[in-house]
C-alpha cells in the first residue's frame, strides 16, 4: 500500500528543542516512512507507511508530551479517511478543518471537526495574573533606593510567589518533565531549573532564618515569579506575531467561497451547494460581486474579473465564454455561468496554499547546522549553568549570588530565538511571495536566487507569446481587404493547426458559410463559400505549386511565415498573402532591462531558426543567443556553464525546457506553460509577468537576508548575554525580559517582509 500522508496540529511545540524531541520520537517509529515538524504552524507532517499506524503515533507523541488534534471523519467519500491534514490555526473562534494532504492526486473532500480548540492559542489571562502577582513583589524593590521600606513578610512573598510558580508556571514543568523523560533538553528545562533553584532557595532561607530574623534580604521569590511573568508575556507576544506571520496564507485560504451556485436541473434551478458537494463538470454561476468558488470555463455571459490576489495581476481581465477562470478571483460587473474543471481539494488556489505550505515546512540549507547547534545547546548551557555554580559559590562563599546568576545563566540562554530566526522569516517571505503570483517552492531556492550569475531564457512562449499573430497582409485583387479576410477565416475556423490560432484571433463575429471543408495534409485547407459556390484554398506555398500559379514579382518582404489565399473558381488565382510571426511579449524588454540593470548576465536559447532567434534577441538587447537547440542541447550549454563555476538559472515554459529547467541551479516557469515545467521548476510565476522572474529573485533574496539577520542576532544574543550573566552581570528578572524581547525582535523582523510588493522590488531595480 501506497504511504498516507498526514498534516496533524500539535501542542506542547515552545522551541527548535521541542522539535527535535519530537521529530526524534516520530523517526524512532517503525510504520513512519517520514516527519517533519513545523514549529510555526504547530503541525506534524506524516507519511505513513500504512493508515491504521496512526493510532500508535499519536500515543506515542502523546506519550513524548504533545498533545495531538485527532481528525474526526465527517464525509461520504471513504477514501478520505486515509488522507487528511489539518489547516493552520489562526483565530481562536476558528474550527479546525481537516483538509486532504498535497502528496497524492486523488480528489478526496474537504472534513470539518467542529469545536475544536485552535492548537497553543496563547491566552492573556495567565500572563496578566502572573504580572498582578509579581507586581507586589518588585514595588518594595524600585522604592528602596529612595528610602522606603515596603517590603512585604515572607509569609506574602511566599503566598504572591507560589500560584505563580506552579499554576501558571506548571507548563514548564510539565516541558520538563517529558525532556528529560526523552533524554533530551529544551526551553521548559532551562526555565523550570532556573526558576525552581530561586524559588527553592528562597524557601530554605525563610524557613531556615533564626527565630526573629525576617531574612527579607536572602529571599528571592521576585526573581523567580518575575521570571516565570516575562516569558510568559514573551511567549504570548511571541505567538501573536507569529501568528502575523501566517496571515498572508490564511488570506488566500479566505479567497474561496465556503458555497457554490450550482445548477440543478429545470425542477430545481440555482442552488448553494457547500464546495466540499461540487465536483469537476458542474454547471455554476457566480453574480457581480462574488468569489469565483472553482475554476473552469465560461459558458455564457461576459464580465470584468479581478485576479489581483490570485495571480498578482493588477487590471481587471475580460472574461467571455471560453474563457478559464480561477478560483479566488473576483467577479466584478457581469453574471457568469462557467463548468468547473476541478473539485475544491484539486482547483488552483488550494493547490498554491499547499504547495507554499510545504515550502514553508522546509528547512533552509542553513538550519540544518542551526539544528545541529540547537541540539546541543542545552546541555552545554547546563554545564554553563553549573561552572557558574560551582565558580561563583566556591570564589565568594556566598552560595545565594551563585545560585542566582546559574538561574541567570539558564534564561538568559532559552533558545527561542535562535529556533524561530529561519521559520519565521520562511513563513512571511514565502507567503508573501504567493500573494503576488510568485510561487517559491522550497527553502533552497532562497540560496540559490542568491548565487546567480546567468539566466537563461527560452524564446517561443517564454520571451515571445508562444502564438503566430498575422503581422502584415497583401492583397492582389480589386476585391476588399476585409471581405478577403473574412473568406481567409471562415477557411481556418475548422482547423487545429496553430497558424489558424491567429485568424481564429482577429475574426470578426460574422463569417462566411462554407461547405465542404477539406483538410490538405501538411499544406493547407480547401473549402466552399456557400454564397457563390466558389472553391477556395488557404496554405503553404505548395498550394501554388499545385494550382499552377507562381509568386507575384511585387510580392513584398516580411519576415514571419507565408500564408497564400487562392481563389480556385472560375480560374485558380492568388488573391492576399499574410504573414504570421510569433510577437515579442509586451513585458519581455522591461524585464530584460530589469535584470541587466541588476547586473544578470543574460542568453536566449531556441530550438527556432538563426533569423527569428537573431531578431528577437536584438530586439530585446540580449547579445548572447542560440538557435535551433534540440533539448539535449540547451542541457549541455547549462552544463558546460556551470563547468565553468557559474551559477544559472533557466526561465521556460514548454516540456521540451523540462531537462534544462532541472539542471540549472534554479528553474523558473511560467505558470502560463506546461505541467511539465512547472514541476521542474523551483519557481513559479502564476500569472506569466516576465518582469516578475526579477521581483521574484529580489523576495528570495530578501527573505534569504532576514533569516542571516535573525540569526545573526539570536547567536550574537546569546554569545553576549551568557558569559555576562555567568559573570554576575545580569540578573534572573533582567535575564527573563532579555530572552523574551529576542524572541519577539527576531519575528518582528521577519515581519518586515510583509510590506515587500512586486512594484516596489522591480522600482528599487530600476534605481
Amino acid at each position: 500500500m501506497d504511504n498516507v500522508e498526514y498534516v496533524l496540529p500539535v501542542s506542547g511545540l515552545r522551541c527548535m528543542s521541542c522539535v527535535a524531541r519530537l521529530e526524534k520520537v516520530l523517526h524512532q517509529l517503525p510504520d513512519v516512512a517520514t516527519a517533519q515538524v513545523d514549529l510555526m504552524a504547530k503541525q506534524m507532517h506524516l507519511q505513513l507507511n500504512n493508515a491504521e499506524a496512526l493510532s500508535g503515533v499519536i500515543a506515542a507523541v502523546e506519550a513524548a508530551g504533545f498533545q495531538v488534534v485527532q481528525p474526526m471523519v465527517e464525509t461520504d467519500e471513504p477514501a478520505a479517511t486515509e488522507k487528511l491534514a489539518a489547516t493552520p490555526q489562526t483565530a481562536a473562534s476558528q474550527p479546525t478543518t481537516i483538509q486532504p494532504a498535497a502528496i497524492q492526486t486523488t480528489a478526496i473532500p474537504s472534513v470539518t471537526r467542529q469545536g475544536a480548540a485552535p492548537v497553543d492559542e496563547e491566552p492573556f489571562w495567565p500572563v496578566l495574573l502572573a504580572l498582578l502577582l509579581s507586581l507586589p513583589l518588585l514595588l518594595p524593590m524600585l522604592v528602596m533606593p529612595f528610602g522606603f521600606d515596603w517590603m512585604l513578610s515572607p509569609l506574602w512573598q511566599w503566598l504572591l510567589a507560589t500560584p505563580v510558580q506552579f499554576w501558571l508556571g506548571a507548563r514548564f514543568y510539565r516541558g520538563a518533565f517529558y525532556a528529560l523523560k526523552n533524554r533530551s533538553g529544551n526551553m521548559d528545562l532551562l526555565v523550570a531549573l532556573g526558576t525552581s533553584a530561586a524559588y527553592g532557595l528562597s524557601v530554605w532561607h525563610w524557613l531556615s532564618a533564626p527565630a526573629g530574623h525576617s531574612g527579607h534580604a536572602e529571599l528571592y521569590f521576585e526573581s523567580a515569579a518575575l521570571v516565570l511573568s516575562f516569558v510568559l508575556l514573551g511567549k504570548y507576544l511571541e505567538q501573536r506575531a507569529k501568528t502575523q506571520t501566517r496571515s498572508a496564507l490564511q488570506a488566500l485560504a479566505e479567497l474561496q467561497p465556503a458555497q457554490a451556485r450550482v445548477w440543478q436541473g429545470d425542477s430545481a434551478g440555482w442552488q448553494l451547494l457547500a464546495l466540499t458537494q461540487v465536483r469537476a463538470g458542474m454547471h455554476l454561476q457566480v453574480k457581480p460581486g462574488e468569489r469565483i468558488a472553482l475554476d473552469g470555463v465560461v459558458l455564457s455571459g461576459r464580465s470584468q474579473v479581478d485576479e489581483a490576489l490570485v495571480s498578482g495581476e493588477s487590471l481587471p481581465l475580460l472574461k467571455e465564454v471560453g474563457s478559464k477562470l480561477r478560483s479566488g478571483a473576483l467577479n466584478l460587473d457581469g453574471v457568469l455561468e462557467y463548468q468547473a474543471s476541478s473539485a475544491l481539494h484539486d482547483s488552483q488556489l488550494q493547490q498554491l496554499i499547499r504547495q507554499v505550505e510545504q515550502a514553508q515546512l522546509q528547512k533552509a540549507p542553513v538550519q540544518q547546522w542551526v539544528d545541529r547547534i540547537a541540539a546541543v545547546f542545552v546541555p552545554v548551557v547546563l554545564v554553563i549553568a553549573l561552572l557558574t555554580l560551582l565558580g561563583h559559590g566556591f570564589y565568594s562563599g556566598d552560595w545565594a549570588v551563585a545560585i542566582l546568576n546559574a538561574v541567570a545563566v539558564l534564561v538568559i540562554a532559552c533558545p527561542c530565538a535562535l529556533g524561530l530566526a529561519t521559520p519565521a522569516a520562511l513563513v512571511v517571505g514565502l507567503g508573501q511571495a504567493a500573494r503576488h503570483g510568485i510561487l517559491l517552492k522550497n527553502a533552497a531556492v532562497l540560496d540559490q536566487a542568491s548565487q546567480l550569475q546567468l539566466l537563461a531564457f527560452d524564446k517561443t512562449g517564454t520571451l515571445t507569446q508562444g502564438m503566430p499573430q498575422i503581422s502584415a497582409r497583401q492583397i492582389f485583387t480589386a476585391q476588399a481587404e476585409a471581405e478577403l479576410f473574412s473568406i481567409a477565416c471562415a477557411l481556418q475556423q475548422h482547423s487545429e493547426h496553430p497558424l489558424a490560432k491567429a485568424f481564429r484571433l482577429d475574426a470578426s463575429a460574422a463569417l462566411p458559410v462554407i461547405t465542404g471543408f477539406q483538410v490538405i495534409a501538411g499544406v493547407g485547407v480547401a473549402a466552399t463559400l456557400t454564397s457563390n459556390d466558389q472553391r477556395w484554398q488557404l496554405g503553404s506555398a505548395q498550394l501554388l505549386q499545385a494550382a499552377g500559379l507562381t509568386l507575384p514579382a511585387d510580392l513584398q518582404s516580411h519576415d514571419g511565415s507565408q500564408v497564400f489565399l487562392i481563389q480556385l473558381d472560375p480560374q485558380p488565382q492568388l488573391v492576399a498573402v499574410f504573414w504570421l510571426q510569433d510577437q515579442i511579449r509586451p513585458d519581455s524588454a522591461a524585464a530584460v532591462q530589469l535584470l541587466q540593470a541588476q547586473g544578470y548576465q543574460l542568453a536566449l536559447l531556441s530550438g527556432d531558426n538563426a533569423r527569428t532567434v537573431a531578431q528577437v534577441a536584438d530586439a530585446l538587447g540580449i547579445a548572447d543567443y542560440h538557435s535551433a537547440m534540440t533539448p539535449a542541447a540547451k542541457l549541455e550549454y547549462l552544463q558546460q556553464a556551470q563547468q565553468r563555476g557559474r551559477k544559472v538559472a533557466m526561465v521556460g515554459d514548454g516540456i521540451n525546457d523540462a531537462p534544462a529547467l532541472a539542471q540549472a541551479d534554479l528553474g523558473i516557469a511560467l505558470a502560463s506553460g506546461t505541467e511539465v515545467a512547472a514541476a521542474v521548476a523551483g519557481i513559479q510565476l502564476l500569472d506569466g509577468d516576465l518582469r516578475k522572474v526579477a521581483a521574484a529573485l529580489d523576495i528570495a533574496r530578501a527573505t534569504r537576508r532576514v533569516i542571516w539577520q535573525n540569526l545573526g542576532w539570536a547567536f550574537g544574543f546569546n554569545l553576549l548575554a551568557i558569559p555576562a550573566a555567568a559573570l554576575g552581570y545580569l540578573s534572573p528578572v533582567i535575564a527573563g525580559g532579555a530572552m523574551a524581547l529576542s524572541s519577539v525582535l527576531v519575528v518582528s523582523n521577519a515581519l518586515r517582509l510583509k510590506r515587500w510588493t512586486p512594484q516596489l522590488a522591480l522600482a528599487k531595480g530600476q534605481q
